[in-house]
């Protein structure tokens, strides 16, 4: 089943500049996606309609079947979305009071908001964190507090947009854990990136965008082998034809 679909999306911004065009694409729930392509290729422009935050000039979006544009309420208890910059999505004085923010303003029963944010917090291995500050944090924390909260919300879909940007190795080995272990419970996983070295590795579907446009998509080891033309670096074990190996072995 596609739990996303994407037909003939294009979006223009109002200073007449193309972003997507003509964009068709269906991701299969429970699957791992990796979204690739250079800056300024439409990567996050694409992952702001999953859960109507844009909304298409031509085309449309149905998940689950239902248009996001028509249903954005019902696009974003389906998809949660983390975004580049964690502090953009951290509101709460403490670790617990940012992961219930969502669901206790959605009028949620207390009870409900609790334990709510004691599984988000276990799934993000934050629960040892629940009284600290969140500015404290370490950029890898950060990032695991926003998947935390978005997971509170019990979104079918988990975006990631940029996970691993600014990280050391340590905070990627982190939250890269985090999503395979999210992929593995269930959920349906897509992963923008201009790196796909660290996360191909885990995914079953590769997407390349290029000008706006999907220039490659299909299984990771058959859209691979020259992508660096589409401004995409390929992995370094690839480029020896080498297997690509797990970060977190």
């Amino acid at each position: 089943m596609n739990i996303i679909e994407i037909e003939n999306l294009t979006h223009r911004f109002s200073d007449g500049t193309v972003a997507l065009d003509g964009i068709n694409l269906s991701i299969r729930e429970g699957e791992f996606v990796v979204i690739a392509g250079p800056n300024g290729s439409g990567k996050t422009t694409l992952l702001r309609h999953f859960n109507a935050l844009l909304t298409p000039t031509v085309g449309n979006v149905r998940i689950e079947g239902v248009s996001a544009a028509k249903d954005p309420v019902r696009s974003r208890q389906v998809v949660g979305m983390v975004f580049q910059d964690p502090d953009s999505q951290i509101v709460g004085e403490t670790v617990a009071d940012d992961v219930a923010f969502g669901p206790g303003n959605l009028g949620m029963p207390p009870e409900e908001v609790e334990r709510r944010v004691v599984a988000a917090l276990a799934a993000a291995n934050l629960s040892l964190l629940a009284e600290r500050r969140p500015h404290t944090l370490s950029g890898g924390e950060k990032r695991k507090l926003a998947i935390a909260g978005v997971l509170a919300m019990e979104p079918k879909v988990l975006v990631f947009d940029e996970p691993f940007d600014s990280l050391d190795y340590f905070g990627v080995r982190q939250v890269l854990g985090g999503i395979v272990d999210l992929h593995r419970s269930g959920h349906t996983v897509v992963v923008t990136t201009h790196d796909i070295e660290k996360v191909v590795y885990y995914a079953g579907q590769l997407v390349v965008l290029a000008g706006g446009k999907v220039a490659r998509n299909g299984p990771p080891m058959e859209t691979i082998k020259g992508i660096e033309t589409l401004g995409v670096r390929e992995p370094c074990a690839s480029r020896f034809g080498l297997e690509v190996t797990s970060w977190l072995n």
